[in-house]
């Protein structure tokens, strides 16, 4: 069965830094472009970056450009969210999903693109 877990999420102080994973069981992630999306009590999810499927070309949301860095290790079947400089406003659920077709670079970081989510993983940001 295919599936997606996210990990590493936790509570991190202004001006902290927490690393996402996203691995994947049930199929192989390098087939995949992987996004990153983040839902906020009361608001819709928003996409924050995605990586091409051999990692060479990532987007960023404006929002988290300059802080958020997204990597992956094919051997190791996972992709990484690095979150550094971290703001209350980025507190939300954070999840990974799976584009099957499609790229990273013509990407709109919108959710009708991708076709596999994970169940996502909380980070709060507060001191």
């Amino acid at each position: 069965q295919l599936q997606l877990m996210e990990s590493g999420g936790g509570l991190a102080q202004p001006g902290g830094s927490l690393r996402l994973s996203c691995a994947a069981s049930g199929f192989t992630l390098r087939n995949s472009v992987i996004g990153w999306f983040r839902q906020a009590p009361g608001k819709e999810r928003e996409g924050v970056s995605c990586i091409s499927r051999g990692g060479s070309s990532t987007k960023y949301a404006d929002s988290v450009k300059g802080r958020f860095t997204v990597s992956r290790d094919n051997a190791k079947n996972t992709v990484y969210l690095q979150m550094n400089s971290l703001k209350p406003e980025d507190t939300a659920v954070y999840y990974c999903a799976a584009a099957l077709s499609g790229t990273c670079y013509y990407s709109s970081l919108r959710d009708h693109e991708y076709d596999y989510w994970g169940q996502g993983t909380q980070v709060t940001v507060s001191s």
